[in-house]
């Protein structure tokens, strides 16, 4: 006899043929529950646990393999000699191999079960059998994926064992396997009894899942991959689908995620322009396809290469219009069959579907330092206040046009102003190091492509140190300014717009995007 398997598995596909090769090499099958009736149902000679450790199954099967003669036939240290010993001593028999996956907790969760179906979920027994497993690697070999079944099995016919290396790689996956279980249990349980009193805990553990692997990094020679919370209720980037094109690649994934949060903003029918994580071009018009002729009118030498947003279904005529230009990415909530026909005649250009809905769940975000990560709530919130500063009062054309800045501003990179009008952008200047050069670029921006700022409303991210900011663009033809206050010399800069018969308003809340 080659030595005893133990195999207790949820998922079943494979273990039947896993079985019976071990069966063939000589191994004797120790199993319980379904997955012992699974195989005794394909022929094969089981011994159930409760026979082999001389012991009953209890409360429910909540108690099965939990016993010294498994744990101990798991952990034995094959060349320690008084293991052996007390092996011997207490009828321990050593366990070689441990195939074991989990009760579907993660799956059940997710269905929104009773508390009580919750936690009958939560599997005991199988990831102390994976943990003794992992540890003791070099004696023991623990499978907690079917796809390596039949890598185990080649080894042990052409080589009679398994190799150190696919030990130590069986071992790593098992304590991803239950690094994430106990995760999402954790997670589960923080969120039913909204556990807030420690918004930051001692520990942050996350646990993600791998989508798929990217064309790659920010730049060629860097590898990426994209991962996702399957338990994540807001909308996930990761759910888009590709009908088309190249594969999607670091960058692409920032600038659709840029687009989708921008254009969530808008309800009517709107239209974005990203590139390089900014927005470069955005209009509304009750025609979608107009909304996107005006955006990439913005500046469409920026719209060159850009990843394109619209939230409105995409028809023949716009997807003509849009591969008249190199584009890079489309990302809209559907398309007709004619539209996906002719966007395909560009090989290259990744055709995105995802349906598009209001962001509201609070969430954090996440991002990688030297030797940590920062974490923050998410940047949900549009507004505090808005409140007038200004003797003059905006009419509502300045509203709208004010508020429509605001919006866009919000996603661009700091510092950052943004001209516009009610239903587009004008001119957008993207991350300066001043304020005032962030006015300046925008403005020439505006200017270059044939528009002016003649009536046009200013949003900036964050308040106006000076007043320089407010003297050029009344110089401009600006009339409406949008803004946080905040600053030591916001007396100073409302008196500026005074003094240009200009209206402001102070949101109350900055949107510095780093």
């Amino acid at each position: 006899m080659a030595g005893y398997a133990l195999l207790s598995v949820y998922r079943k596909e494979g273990i039947v043929e896993f079985a019976r090769e071990l069966k063939e090499l000589g191994y004797s099958l120790i199993s319980s529950g379904g997955t012992a009736r699974e195989l005794r149902k394909a022929g094969l000679e089981v011994i159930e646990v409760s026979d082999f450790t001389k012991s009953p199954e209890m409360m429910d099967g909540r108690v099965k393999t939990l016993h010294p003669k498994i744990h101990g036939g798991i952990l034995m240290d094959r060349k320690n000699k008084k293991h052996l010993e007390e092996a011997k001593k207490y009828g321990i028999e050593p366990i070689d191999i441990v195939a074991v996956n989990l009760y579907p907790f993660e799956e059940t969760v997710l269905k929104k079960p009773s508390l009580a179906e919750a936690i009958e979920n939560i599997d005991i027994g199988g990831p102390t059998l994976i943990r003794a497993a992992a540890k003791n690697y070099k004696d023991v070999v623990v499978i907690c994926d079917p796809a390596y079944y039949k890598q185990v099995i080649n080894e042990l016919r052409e080589k009679k064992e398994v190799s150190e290396e696919l030990r130590r790689r069986l071992a790593i996956l098992a304590w991803e396997h239950i690094a994430h279980y106990d995760t999402v249990i954790e997670k589960y349980f923080k969120k039913i009894w909204q556990e807030k009193n420690e918004r930051y805990p001692e520990y942050l553990n996350l646990t993600f899942k791998k989508k798929q692997d990217l064309r790659y990094g920010e730049n060629p020679h860097q590898t990426a991959a994209l991962y996702y919370d399957p338990h994540e209720e807001n909308v996930s980037i990761s759910d888009a689908k590709q009908y088309g094109g190249k594969e999607l690649s670091y960058n692409n994934i920032l600038d659709m995620n840029s687009a989708y949060r921008l254009i969530n903003q808008f309800e009517e029918p709107t239209a974005v322009i990203i590139k390089h994580n900014n927005p470069c071009g955005i209009a509304t018009n009750d025609s979608i396809l107009e909304a996107y002729k005006i955006a990439r009118a913005v500046d469409p030498e920026a719209a060159f290469g850009g990843v394109v947003a619209v939230n409105r279904k995409v028809e023949k005529e716009l997807a003509q219009e849009i591969i008249s230009r190199f584009v890079e990415i489309v990302l809209a909530p559907s398309y007709t069959k004619e539209a996906i026909e002719v966007l395909k005649k560009k090989p290259n250009l990744r055709i995105m579907e995802l349906p598009f809905k209001q962001i509201n769940e609070p969430f954090k975000t996440y991002r990688s330092v030297l030797g940590g990560l920062l974490v923050q709530d998410a940047d949900v919130e549009l507004y505090k206040e808005l409140k007038i500063v200004t003797k003059r009062k905006p009419s509502e054309e300045e509203m709208k046009a004010m508020i429509y800045a605001w919006k866009i501003v919000k996603y661009v990179r700091s510092n950052a102003i943004v001209y516009a009008r009610p239903n587009k952008a004008v001119g957008i200047g993207a991350g300066q190091m001043k304020r005032i050069d962030a006015a300046k670029i925008g403005a020439l921006i505006a200017q270059e492509f044939g528009d002016n700022l003649k009536g046009c409303a200013m949003a900036s991210d964050a308040f106006f140190p000076f007043r320089d900011g407010i003297d050029f663009a009344a110089k401009l033809g600006v009339t409406a300014v949008i803004q946080p206050g905040g600053s030591v010399n916001d007396k100073e800069v409302i008196t500026a717009a005074d003094e240009h018969n200009m209206t402001m308003i102070f949101t109350g809340m900055r949107h510095f995007r780093h």
